[in-house]
């Protein structure tokens, strides 16, 4: 039998890792779990993790400065956080930093599953894969001018209304925009569309 690959799942709620390690256990996956990043730094100290799965806000070390610690280290792994409503541009942030995705909650555990996969199928050094951005760049490709403004307004992690001022356009136009980004793209959520742009280098 296949030794089950483990995935690293950091939450500060036990609620939380308990579903994900349902989920993961259901999956065919080993979720090992850990309440804070601390915890989760002391166990694996010497080895690089095939994949985590940490949340974003957490006491002490967050899911940010996680990324930058494992990256700081040198341990190539991937991680994917995961984000409240609120938290898009802290995860946009976070993705800057060499998270390799973001989902928001609620979310469906098909995309979480997906984007695990994803993860180990990619491996850690390719993360700047010239394919990766020529696809997403095809992508962006349909985009307008004012489309595009709209959109590294959003990357930039700001608000409709702080977009809509700064273009000099209204936050019903801005809204307007923003469905035109997600139909163009393909996107299905703002978390993808973020992906997306930074994948193509936006």
């Amino acid at each position: 039998m296949a030794e089950k690959t483990v995935i690293h799942v950091i939450d500060d709620d036990a609620a939380m890792r308990d579903s994900l390690a349902f989920l993961l256990d259901v999956n065919g996956f080993q979720p090992e779990v850990f309440e804070s990043s601390a915890a989760f730094l002391a166990k694996t100290a010497g080895g690089a993790p095939a994949c985590v799965v940490s949340d974003i806000r957490m006491p002490g070390m967050n899911g940010i400065e996680l990324v930058r610690k494992l990256k700081s280290d040198g341990i190539p792994c991937p991680v994917i956080l995961i984000t409240g409503h609120g938290d898009v541009a802290l995860a946009v942030e976070a993705m800057k930093a060499g998270a390799v995705d973001f989902i928001e909650k609620p979310f469906d555990d098909a995309i979480l599953l997906g984007s695990i996969r994803s993860a180990l199928e990619a491996g850690p050094s390719n993360q700047g894969d010239s394919a990766a951005r020529a696809t997403a760049q095809a992508r962006l490709a349909e985009l307008s001018p004012r489309e595009r403004d709209v959109l590294q307004g959003l990357v930039a992690g700001k608000i409709n209304k702080v977009i809509a001022h700064e273009l000099n356009i209204s936050p019903r136009t801005v809204e307007v925009y923003r469905a035109n980004l997600m139909a163009k793209t393909g996107a299905r959520s703002v978390s993808e569309l973020m992906r997306v742009a930074l994948a193509a280098g936006l």
